[in-house]
């Protein structure tokens, strides 16, 4: 992966998180509490890539210099419209509604990382047998719990927290 490609995919996310901020109606403390957590995950992801790497469960095409890393962290926190989707799931459904993400965001999430590696070759592989797809499932479900953990920490508890209107819309 390069820093092209990162700054790529930064910008990418970036406009994500902006489209789902504008569809969630989320409050500024609820985006300070989604970024919060996208950048407790990005920390902990980090861990695990190099985790990963160290016991070959995967080889990820990665150089380890500081602006490489920070590029890589800011991606996992523009991912932070991940965290307002559950906060929505977590409106509606309760703890419940979270679990099922979870679930869900684990048996989508090998697939989704076994395709961009067969996409993109250059950017790394994965080791052979269960243990690496394991390891990413698990991933998958340390991202939801964590950052939607560290969001609620920051900014509460979704059910308790009002919707924001729409900028045309008046009080009433």
């Amino acid at each position: 992966m390069t820093p092209r490609q990162l700054y790529l995919f930064d910008s990418f996310y970036l406009v994500i998180f902006l489209i789902v901020t504008f569809f969630t109606r989320a409050t500024a403390r609820r985006i300070a509490g989604a970024l919060a957590g996208g950048t407790a995950f990005g920390v902990v992801a980090l861990g695990i890539i190099a985790l990963g790497e160290q016991v070959g469960w995967w080889h990820m095409a990665l150089t380890w210099e500081p602006c490489f890393v920070a590029l890589m962290l800011v991606g996992f926190a523009m991912c932070a419209f991940i965290y307002l989707i559950t906060w929505r799931i977590a409106r509606l459904f309760g703890w419940r509604g979270l679990a099922v993400a979870t679930v869900i965001a684990a048996v989508i999430g090998p697939p989704r990382d076994r395709w961009y590696m067969a996409r993109f070759p250059e950017w790394g592989y994965y080791g052979p047998g269960i243990a690496p797809v394991l390891a990413v499932a698990a991933t998958y479900a340390i991202m939801v719990v964590l950052g939607h953990g560290v969001m609620r920490l920051v900014a509460g508890p979704a059910r308790a927290d009002r919707l924001a209107r729409y900028p045309w819309e008046t009080a009433e």
